[in-house]
């Protein structure tokens, strides 16, 4: 079936994008092969110019197919395959005629390469429509263009910002920084850009410099230009710690299209691509992009009952980034309750602030602003509750009051209605215990800030009904959330391999290394941030409810946690929140912002000598209990499938993404080498490194945990 549909409009050839049978619109081969015949068949078309639009609702195209990569050899294939839509989309730039591109919705990576080489682009001002060239978080550059029209169209220096991060570019700021022409609503975009055809056939087109003056200055004069170029370079390699390849790369196509011609950048450009798409980070990247569109979808949405209505106990920062969520993503209709209205007034507040601070960046409308706050009803009362689909809690780590609230509430809801707790590390049947309808009790733990977070777990229990499980799961995923489904048991997934991973950090601490060096080590290796830093964010006191929550269970293989979180905590210690912890903290303005280490703490730990350790030891000794502890997990069935492993870990706890997740770095190296090196530290330094059965049995096997 044909991807594109084309009809005469007032002297112009309106091209509709449309892929049969999906939700948005991919770039693939057989668009590429319809773009090409629809170019020499356009030259002989007595009309004034063409219109790309798209045939979807909310997407102009949303990038490539990445599948397709998936299909070919690197990096002579793929090269290949970037060559081919580089020319054809130079023929696209130099086609005699004025072709304008119509956005409205999502226009990514080789959508918005795409546009770029349109003449003239004219998007909607709506809060569907976003740009940005995403191609580095899969390990990869642009390769149909990108890194050449891009700097051309916003600067050298706007370009490598979004080049480098990946970040979106919502209409206003599109506008703003030169990347579309024009900006009208969506239900006249079409109009717009016939208007646009037939005034650029009249009277040409010459695009305004939307630069600052200083930029001008700098990217005009060659010498400033490689100054540029030097200082993108040292701030990458401070980001990446030299761990993703693609950044690099990218600058050097930059910079070759700059100083010696777009020919010569996108020769460049597309031996780069087939380089990058070689490399293991870009595979395991690769991989959990698969990951994560799998994640977005619920294999038995048809089992889901509808949710209109979801009731939030809890307006603190976690409940209230619950409620956000719900409303602003989900678009469902919030009770946010708190012990009393004010409090939950509060809450209602922290949401009304996040939308502000969207409509003054221009993402969304004052309309847009008062819509989705509507959406949200603070209250001190259980009055409402009566038409509840799902009740998620919120409140704090203790078993005793989430039971009583489960009691409390359940009475006042539907039949029907669906109890989540949201808890990092308490059993979801225990409980379920205190529940009438303990089959429609499962487990939605959300990682903080909520709204930031991409991650969502859900719990089952042996009682938990299906539809609830997959009830839970379209709500989560309506969240905006990717959702990875485990079964019940202390600390569930990630809660789980995080206490082992952290645990090994206080006993390097023990052991002499400093709060800097530790966490200097870990950040370098590719976790955003390095466990004493992130011992202050959790917070100390959690961690001490963790470590008592997970004893019982890690005592089973002769595993005994540091009892340094409760020492700690009994102390004053919480971390950031009462600015106690391995950290100095200090308030500037609305933010609390980490300073020097605390060294008071060292007495806990040894005292003040401090002796320097092996970046490598401390990095595997770290890294090796927390991917020991998620294999554990698969071979307890606590895991359902090693892709959640990976996802949970990468999205829920910043594993490294370049190393794909913990099932995936154990492919790489091997199991027989995890296993041989988790058995040396076991004999130096006790049995909390005892390999899983399962890497064992894998080992021995030269078997892989991922088929492909």
């Amino acid at each position: 079936m044909s991807y594109l549909s084309t009809e005469k409009q007032d002297d112009i050839l309106v091209v509709t994008l449309d892929q049969p049978g999906e939700k948005v619109n991919k770039l693939d081969e057989q668009l590429m092969t319809e773009f090409r015949d629809l170019l020499e068949k356009a030259e002989q078309e007595t009309v004034t110019g063409l219109v790309v639009i798209s045939g979807k609702v909310d997407n102009f195209i949303a990038g490539a197919d990445v599948a397709m990569l998936k299909n070919k050899k690197a990096p002579k294939e793929i090269e290949d395959l970037s060559r081919r839509g580089n020319d054809l989309l130079l023929d696209l730039e130099h086609f005699d005629k004025p072709i304008v591109a119509a956005i409205h919705g999502s226009c990514m990576g080789g959508g918005l390469e795409v546009a770029m080489a349109c003449h003239y682009r004219v998007a909607s001002d709506h809060d569907k429509t976003v740009m940005a060239q995403p191609e580095v978080q899969l390990g990869l550059l642009p390769g149909g263009g990108g890194t050449q029209r891009l700097p051309r169209l916003i600067g050298i220096q706007n370009a490598l910002n979004y080049l480098l991060t990946g970040k979106n570019i919502y209409p206003r700021k599109a506008y703003k920084i030169g990347l579309v022409d024009e900006l009208i609503h969506k239900d006249a975009i079409l109009k717009a850009a016939k208007k646009a055809v037939h005034r650029i056939s009249r009277d040409g087109f010459e695009r305004k410099d939307k630069r600052s003056l200083l930029h001008q200055l700098m990217e005009g004069l060659s010498p400033l230009r490689k100054i540029i170029y030097s200082q993108a370079r040292k701030r990458t390699r401070s980001k990446t710690k030299g761990n993703y390849p693609a950044p690099p790369r990218i600058i050097d196509c930059v910079e070759e299209g700059y100083e010696n011609g777009m020919r010569a950048g996108l020769n460049l450009e597309s031996r780069n691509f087939g380089r990058l798409a070689a490399t293991p980070e870009s595979q395991a990247m690769v991989n959990l992009f698969f990951a994560m569109q799998g994640a977005k979808k619920n294999p038995a949405a048809e089992k889901a009952e509808p949710v209109q209505k979801i009731g939030v106990l809890g307006a603190g920062l976690m409940g209230s980034g619950i409620a956000d969520v719900s409303a602003n993503k989900g678009q469902y209709r919030i009770l946010l309750k708190d012990q009393n209205a004010e409090q939950a007034v509060e809450g209602k507040k922290h949401i009304w602030r996040d939308l502000e601070k969207k409509r003054k960046k221009k993402i969304i409308s004052s309309f847009e602003r008062d819509r989705i706050s509507s959406l949200v009803t603070a209250t001190g009362s259980y009055e409402g509750f009566g038409n509840v689909d799902l009740v998620i809690e919120a409140v704090f780590e203790d078993l005793d009051l989430k039971q009583s609230i489960l009691r409390e509430v359940e009475g006042r809801l539907p039949e029907k209605a669906i109890f989540a707790s949201n808890t990092s590390s308490l059993p979801i049947r225990e409980i379920a215990r205190a529940a009438q309808r303990p089959q429609q009790v499962v487990g939605m733990h959300y990682f903080s800030p909520v709204p930031k977070m991409p991650l969502i777990e859900i719990i089952t229990t042996e009682q938990t009904a299906d539809w609830v499980t997959a009830t839970a799961r379209e709500v989560g995923i309506r969240q905006g959330k990717h959702v990875i489904v485990v079964n019940d048991g202390p600390g569930f997934y990630t809660t789980r391999i995080l206490a082992p991973y952290m645990n090994e950090a206080l006993m390097l601490l023990e052991e002499g290394i400093s709060i800097e060096e530790l966490d200097k080590h870990m950040k370098q290796f590719g976790f955003p941030v390095g466990p004493a830093a992130l011992f202050d964010e959790v917070g100390i006191d959690v961690a001490a409810h963790i470590t008592e929550v997970l004893s019982d269970l890690f005592a089973e293989r002769d595993f005994h946690p540091s009892d340094k979180p409760t020492t700690l905590f009994e102390e004053g210690y919480k971390g950031k929140k009462n600015n106690q912890g391995f950290y100095h903290y200090e308030e500037e303005g609305s933010k609390t912002k980490k300073k020097e280490p605390n060294k008071k703490i060292y007495r806990f730990f040894g005292g003040q000598d401090r002796s320097s350790m092996e970046a490598q030891t401390v990095q595997q000794r770290m890294t090796l209990m927390m991917i020991n502890e998620a294999a554990w997990c698969l071979q307890e069935d606590i895991l359902r499938d090693p892709t959640d492993g990976d996802l949970g870990a990468v999205l829920g706890l910043g594993f490294p993404p370049f190393l794909g997740g913990p099932f995936r770095y154990i492919d790489r190296r091997g199991a027989a080498a995890i296993v041989e090196q988790l058995e040396t530290f076991q004999r130096g330094l006790g049995p909390r490194f005892k390999p899983a059965d399962i890497l064992k049995t894998h080992a021995s096997a030269d078997k892989k945990f991922h088929a492909d």
